[in-house]
C-alpha cells in the first residue's frame, strides 16, 4: 500500500517562503508521477504542481508559476514543493499525490497524503 506523508506546513508572513516535503512508502517511487495540490477553506481542490517520474518534466497552475518549484529525489523516496513569494491567497492545506497514470493537473491521482497546512498572514 502506497503511503505519503506531507511535513514542513506553518505560518508565514507574506514574501516568505516554505518548504514542503512529501515521504514515498510502499511503492516504486521511480515509478509514479507525482504532485501537489491544495484546498483553500470553501474552495474546491486545486492543482499546484506536477513531475514527471524522472524530474525532467514539471507542470505548474498559472498561479503559482515563478514562485513555487517541485523537486524529487528518487533515492530518497521524497518530493519538495520550495515555495517563495508567499502570498495570503496560498493559504490552504497542500496535499501530496502519486500516480502511475496519464493525469497530470486533473484530480484523478491514485495516492493522496493527509495533507499539510499553510498559513501566510498579510
Amino acid at each position: 500500500q502506497v503511503q505519503l506523508v506531507e511535513s514542513g506546513g506553518g505560518s508565514v508572513q507574506a514574501g516568505g517562503s516554505l518548504r514542503l516535503s512529501c515521504a514515498a512508502s510502499g511503492c516504486t517511487f521511480s515509478s509514479y508521477r507525482m504532485a501537489w495540490f491544495r484546498q483553500a477553506p470553501g474552495k474546491e481542490r486545486e492543482f499546484v504542481a506536477a513531475i514527471s517520474w524522472s524530474g525532467g518534466t514539471t507542470h505548474y497552475a498559472d498561479s503559482v508559476k515563478g514562485r513555487f518549484t517541485i523537486s524529487r529525489d528518487n533515492a530518497k523516496n521524497m518530493v519538495y514543493l520550495q515555495m517563495s513569494s508567499l502570498k495570503p491567497e496560498d493559504t490552504a492545506v497542500y496535499y501530496c499525490a502519486a500516480t502511475r497514470g496519464t493525469v497530470v493537473t486533473g484530480q484523478a491521482y491514485d495516492y493522496w497524503g493527509q495533507g499539510t497546512q499553510v498559513t501566510v498572514s498579510s
